[in-house]
């Protein structure tokens, strides 16, 4: 019997497909070459945010996936609307977050003729995403994107790049529906639990790093569960500290940058050190030094991969036991476990605990406007189901050291440190939750760089909270160019505009704060006042992060010299 289906448009299809992966909310900027997309979105349930750059708008998209798990979903134009998009894919790339670029191009019979805005799609995208397409004919819509959808989920999650002929978006097809495709979760074998079992009790000294994606709230629990029967210490990868509640007593701190050096010590003399999500990388090992290499000497502690794809390329440490499983998958399989008797790593536990809680303690630094200070009373205001976000700098150390992560937050943060995410994180985080607090912590020099998609926050009715450190300066490159160069000061001041203005010229709030005593007010004001906000904080000067100052380097810097 032959099944007749609706005859529609290339790009109803293909509207009709994100409904049936459940796709409620997609980002982007207009641009001719979809229009017939833009025209089924009409009509459809399905919510298209209209942001102001394409590297804002791929954000968003990023932001979606790292919140939901589900891949974000972004459209732009061809050329320089795609190439604007690029930022997001590396982040996506990097962080290891399903992402789905639908590219606009020219019609089939003006390719590979310089034709307006071409450009050569694989080329240009396929060094950052796991699969790049292009749609030729408008009956297989469903196939691509199922096969998008699935790639962008499966084994190490990323982004996939699907490029839609303008001229195919028209076309007329009759075909169906393709269903979601099912995405793998792994799983750990008896035997694997036995070895891992074994491992721990021969265990003295071991460590828990937590990283990558595919977490989800089941995973969080069973991991956090098993830590704790086994009073093993947990810390966590660069910007992930929403995945171990910071409350729990085996949380011992985040292994990013700006971490503690009890941590770094607690790792260096570990004897097994279990990694669930994704292998150490740069950052967690300090630049490949702090764990034994493939073809090293062979000191440091065992280490145990659980990965939700077979060992990745790159391989850089050699490891006793790697387990192909999703974190949740690992988690179902390991909650179980108990220690047969008192485990002998308890004390040195407790003790990492402690140091981690001294070190999250701000000092009082003697400015006038205290950012210790600052961030303890934030914390103190917080939900315990706050999103808080920020970009690529120093800034964000405050957010990571003095922001507690309870069990129910999230931290949307670019591990590949991309300036200009906060913003559009924020945006789209609040936008995705209404409901929810939403914070972004934003260097000066990270939110002008998408501080225009505030525009799209008060046109969507998102109502985030905007904490931008205001210290005139590319704050990070300033702390190596004067540990490097002091005293000579070369493209890194910045001359900036009035933030609290900025925000009330969008019709958002606007205020600024100079002093400590200022901020609790202040914040009172932002939290109430029912649309988004930005508090401009106006770094006491020479100010560059946590303990550090122009000064103090200038004098380290020379002392070196």
């Amino acid at each position: 019997m032959t099944v007749h289906h609706p005859a529609r448009t290339g790009g109803q299809v293909l509207v009709d497909q994100l409904r049936v992966h459940d796709v409620d909310t997609v980002y982007g900027v207009p641009g001719e070459s979809y229009l017939a997309v833009l025209d089924a979105l009409y009509d459809a349930p399905v919510r298209m945010v209209v942001c102001r750059h394409e590297g804002g708008a791929g954000y968003m998209a990023e932001a979606s996936g790292k919140l939901t798990g589900r891949p974000g979903v972004c459209f732009t134009t061809r050329g320089p609307g795609a190439t604007n998009a690029l930022v997001a894919l590396h982040t996506a790339h990097q962080d290891a977050t399903p992402l789905v670029l639908f590219v606009g191009l020219v019609p089939r019979d003006h390719t590979h003729r310089h034709a307006f805005q071409e450009l050569d799609l694989r080329g240009t995208f396929g060094t950052n995403a796991k699969l790049v397409e292009t749609i030729e004919d408008a009956a297989r819509i469903p196939e691509y994107v199922a096969r998008a959808f699935a790639v962008a989920r499966s084994g190490r999650p990323g982004p996939v790049v699907l490029g839609l002929p303008e001229d195919m978006l028209t076309d007329v097809v009759e075909v169906a529906d393709a269903s979601p495709l099912p995405v793998p979760q792994g799983g750990v074998s008896a035997e694997e639990l036995a070895v891992l079992e074994g491992l721990l009790a021969e265990a003295e000294r071991p460590v828990v790093l937590l990283g990558g994606s595919r977490w989800t709230d089941r995973a969080r629990a069973d991991v956090r569960a098993w830590a704790e029967a086994w009073s093993l210490p947990v810390a966590v990868d660069f910007r992930c500290q929403d995945l171990m509640d910071n409350e729990a007593e085996v949380y011992v701190g985040n292994l990013g940058y700006g971490r503690a050096k009890p941590l770094a010590e607690l790792v260096r003399e570990a004897d097994l050190l279990v990694s669930v999500g994704a292998a150490p990388g740069d950052v967690s090992t300090d630049g490949y030094r702090m764990l034994p290499t493939v073809g090293g000497d062979g000191t440091g502690p065992r280490l145990v991969q659980v990965l939700p794809e077979a060992q990745p390329p790159g391989v850089v440490h050699r490891a006793e036991l790697s387990l192909v499983a999703a974190p949740e998958a690992f988690g179902t399989a390991i909650r179980p476990l108990r220690p047969a008797a008192p485990v002998p790593w308890a004390e040195r536990t407790k003790q990492a605990r402690a140091a981690h809680l001294t070190a999250r303690t701000p000092e009082p630094d003697g400015d006038p406007l205290d950012l210790g200070a600052v961030f303890a009373h934030l914390d103190s205001r917080l939900p315990e189901d706050t999103i808080v976000t920020f970009g690529a700098g120093n800034h964000a150390i405050w957010a990571q050291r003095f922001l507690t992560y309870r069990d129910g937050m999230r931290q949307l943060g670019p591990r590949n440190g991309s300036m200009g995410y906060g913003i559009p994180a924020a945006v789209s985080a609040a936008i995705a939750h209404p409901d929810r607090r939403v914070v972004s912590v934003a260097g000066d020099g990270c939110f002008l760089m998408n501080g225009s998609e505030l525009a799209t926050a008060m046109a969507e009715g998102a109502a985030p909270l905007i904490l931008v450190l205001d210290n005139a300066q590319y704050g990070t490159i300033r702390v190596h160019q004067e540990r490097e160069y002091p005293g000579r000061v070369s493209g890194t001041a910045l001359g900036n505009p009035d933030f609290a203005v900025y925000a009330q010229a969008f019709g958002a709030h606007g205020e600024t704060v100079t002093t400590t005593e200022e901020f609790a007010p202040a914040l009172d004001r932002a939290l109430e006042c029912g649309r988004a906000a930005i508090i401009q904080l106006k770094v006491t000067e020479g100010r560059l992060s946590p303990g550090v100052t122009v000064a103090s380097l200038r004098e380290r810097g020379r002392a070196k010299g």
